[in-house]
């Protein structure tokens, strides 16, 4: 979509949201809407909870094929297949198609969960045909990521990797879902991240605590990022096809 197309509708939004509408007009659009939802969460629900365990790889729709973070996540899904585990992303290019591409290319399942957008997110080719699953809303994807996912690696990305790891680190921390390992690849792009976290709203500002921090695993290499995840399940002797 060109940009002038995406101004136009941006205030085509804000104007719509100014106007005064009938009580039958909002009851039609938001059961419409409820409906959607709920649509979207049952055909979610219903696939997912045949697929088994998985981990999540998020990471930035740019990364190009020949970028070294690319080349790492496909490493760390392939690696995650070959030990049992099925990989979800966000179905899309970049560090979500290297996911991809690392488990179907090495035998595993490869699941896409796409979500639509006016710009860069288009399914890419590695995703399980049966394991593709369109989204019209972020929230009701990132309730079946955090749902179905019994790990999280977190690649180097932008706001929409942000959203989802501060969605898993909050959802754990207020124990709404169970400490699953959350890995972050990469300490040349996310340290200044991580001592933010550390010195300024830890100690100085105290809004989280010692503890929250120990959430984080962070690392640097396929071989690491993968350990974190079996070393989990290790102390519960559990395996990925529990």
């Amino acid at each position: 979509m060109a940009e002038k197309e995406i101004i136009l509708n941006e205030e085509e939004l804000i104007r719509e949201a100014f106007v005064e509408k009938g009580w039958n007009e909002i009851q039609s659009q938001d059961s419409w809407q409820i409906l959607k939802t709920v649509a979207e969460f049952v055909d979610g629900f219903d696939r997912l909870a045949k697929i088994g365990p998985c981990v999540t790889i998020y990471g930035s729709a740019r990364t190009k094929p020949d970028h070294k973070y690319y080349k790492l996540s496909e490493e760390i899904a392939a690696k995650l297949v070959s030990r049992g585990y099925g990989v979800i992303t966000g179905g899309g290019p970049g560090v979500m198609e290297a996911g991809n591409k690392g488990a179907a290319e090495n035998g595993g399942k490869s699941v896409g969960l796409n979500i639509k957008l006016p710009f860069e997110q288009v399914p890419n080719r590695y995703v399980d045909q049966d394991k593709s699953i369109n989204f019209d809303y972020f929230f009701a994807r990132k309730v079946c990521f955090m749902k179905y996912s019994q790990g999280f690696i977190v690649m180097p990305g932008g706001f929409g990797t942000l959203d989802e790891l501060f969605e898993a680190l909050t959802l754990i921390q207020t124990k709404k879902i169970a400490r699953f390992p959350i890995v972050m690849v990469g300490s040349e792009y996310w340290k200044g991240l991580l001592d933010w976290l550390t010195q300024t709203m830890c100690e100085q500002e105290k809004n989280i605590n010692p503890e929250d921090l120990k959430l984080i695993k962070l690392v640097d290499t396929a071989e690491d990022a993968v350990k974190v995840i079996d070393e989990f399940y290790g102390k519960y002797l559990l395996k990925p096809n529990f």
